[in-house]
C-alpha cells in the first residue's frame, strides 16, 4: 500500500547578533529585572502575560496568538556550558555542536547526509539568503543557498533563450563526469552538476504559489515567504535555512527601540509564515526553530545590552507541544555567571529532540553525545 504520510520538514530561523531573552520573555514580577534595567526594561503594564511571573515582549503579539493556540514551545535558559561571547565563536559552536574544540561538519550538514543518504535530491537541503551557514556544511552535502529566488538560476542575465542555452550547455559539459577526474575534481564536477540541476528545479518554485498572505518588505519577511514557497512546491526540501540580517539582534544601544523594532518584523513574519502554510494545507510537516547564539547580560549599560549567556529558544508549529520548556534563569546575584544567567537547557538536548523525534534520525553522530531531550514533539 502507498504512504500518504508527509515527510517531516524543519525550518530555521538564525537570529544573529545574540537575542536579549530577557527583554524577550519578561520576568515581569521579578524586582531584580527592573533594578537590574533601569534604563531597557519592558513596563509590566505593556508586557503580554503567560503567568504571573512571565510575559512576552508587547512586540510578540502575533507569535503570542500562537503560543496561546498551543503552537509555540518556549525553551528556556538554552545554552552551554563555559559560554563563550564571542559572536562569531558562539555561533560555530550552536553549528557544530562542539563547544570544546573548532569543528568542520555542521549539525544540519550531517542530519541532511542522514536523511538523503543517497543524495537523491539536490534541494534536500535549501539555504535563503547570501552565503552559506556553518550548520549546512558536511562534505559531498550539496546546498542549493539562494540570495533571490524570484532570479536564481545559472546565468540568468542573458537575455536570449538560445544563447543562455548554449552557455549552459558549456557549462554543464565543464562539469561533466570525466575518466581519470580526482578526488577534488570529481567533487567540484557533482557540486557543479548539482548546482545547474537546483537552480533549474528552484526556478519553478515562483510561478506555482499563490497567497493572501502579504509577508512584510524586510529580509526576514521575503526569506521567510520564499521559504513557502519552495515548500509548497512540493520540491522535496527536508531543512530549509534563513538568517535575520548579520548582527541585526547585537543590541549594545538603543535597545528599547531597536529590539522592539526587530521583534515587530520578526514576530509577524513568523505569524504570516504559519498563516500561508496553513492556507495551503502544508503546515502538518512543518517545524520551525528560531535560534540566537547568545543571551545578553543581566545589568544594562545604559541603553543597552552587551554579550551574554542563557538565552532562549522557539520551537513553533501544529506540530509542537506548546508551554514552557526548562526553567527560566534566576537573576539571583549568587546564581549568575560573572553577571550572565546560567543555562538550564544545553542547546544539543533541543537539537536531540529535533533529530530523534521529529525527524526521525539518530542523534548522537550529530551532536556529538547524549543530551537530554525535551517532550515538545507531538
Amino acid at each position: 500500500m502507498t504512504s500518504t504520510k508527509k515527510d517531516p520538514v524543519l525550518v530555521v530561523l538564525q537570529l544573529s547578533g545574540g537575542n536579549d531573552g530577557l527583554n524577550t520573555i519578561v520576568p515581569y514580577t521579578n524586582p531584580l529585572y527592573r533594578d537590574n534595567r533601569p534604563n531597557v526594561a519592558i513596563q509590566e503594564d505593556q508586557v503580554l502575560p503567560i503567568n504571573d511571573e512571565l510575559g512576552f515582549n508587547p512586540n510578540l503579539a502575533p507569535l503570542k496568538r500562537l503560543y496561546d493556540d498551543g503552537k509555540v514551545a518556549i525553551i528556556q535558559g538554552v545554552g552551554y556550558p563555559n559560554p563563550n561571547r564571542s559572536h562569531f565563536r558562539s555561533m560555530d559552536i550552536w553549528h557544530t555542536c562542539e563547544p570544546d574544540k573548532i569543528a568542520n561538519d555542521g549539525w544540519l550538514g550531517l542530519t541532511v547526509r542522514d536523511l538523503d543518504p543517497n543524495q537523491d535530491n539536490v534541494l534536500t537541503c535549501v539555504n535563503l539568503g547570501r552565503g552559506l551557514p556553518r550548520a549546512l556544511v558536511a562534505p559531498g552535502i550539496p546546498v542549493a543557498s539562494v540570495g533571490n529566488l524570484a532570479t536564481y538560476g545559472v546565468l540568468t542575465p542573458i537575455e536570449k533563450e538560445n544563447q543562455r542555452t548554449e552557455a549552459l550547455d558549456i557549462f554543464s559539459q565543464m562539469y561533466s563526469p570525466a575518466t581519470g577526474r580526482d578526488a577534488v575534481l570529481s567533487y567540484l564536477s557533482q557540486t557543479g552538476m548539482d548546482a545547474l540541476t537546483g537552480a533549474d528545479i528552484l526556478a519553478t518554485a515562483p510561478a506555482q504559489y499563490s497567497s493572501s498572505v502579504e509577508y512584510s518588505g524586510s529580509s526576514v519577511g521575503q526569506y521567510m515567504r520564499n521559504i513557502a514557497q519552495v515548500h509548497c512546491a512540493g520540491l522535496g526540501s527536508r531543512v530549509l535555512y534563513t538568517t535575520a540580517p548579520y548582527n541585526s539582534f547585537d543590541t549594545h544601544a538603543t535597545e528599547l527601540s531597536a529590539h522592539s523594532k526587530l521583534w515587530s518584523d520578526v514576530s509577524q513574519t513568523i505569524s504570516d509564515f504559519y498563516d500561508d502554510l496553513t492556507e495551503h494545507n502544508a503546515g502538518d510537516n512543518v517545524m520551525l526553530l528560531v535560534f540566537t547564539e547568545f543571551g545578553r547580560r543581566v545589568h544594562d549599560n545604559g541603553s543597552g545590552t552587551d554579550h551574554g549567556s542563557g538565552g532562549l529558544a522557539f520551537v513553533v508549529g501544529d506540530t509542537v507541544k506548546g508551554g514552557l520548556y526548562g526553567e527560566y534563569p534566576s537573576l539571583d546575584a549568587d546564581k549568575l555567571l560573572d553577571g550572565d544567567l546560567q543555562f538550564n537547557n544545553d542547546f544539543r538536548g533541543l537539537y536531540a529532540t529535533i533529530v530523534e523525534d521529529w525527524l526521525g534520525l539518530d542523534s548522537k553522530p550529530i551532536v556529538n553525545g547524549s543530551f537530554e531531550k525535551l517532550a515538545f514533539v507531538k
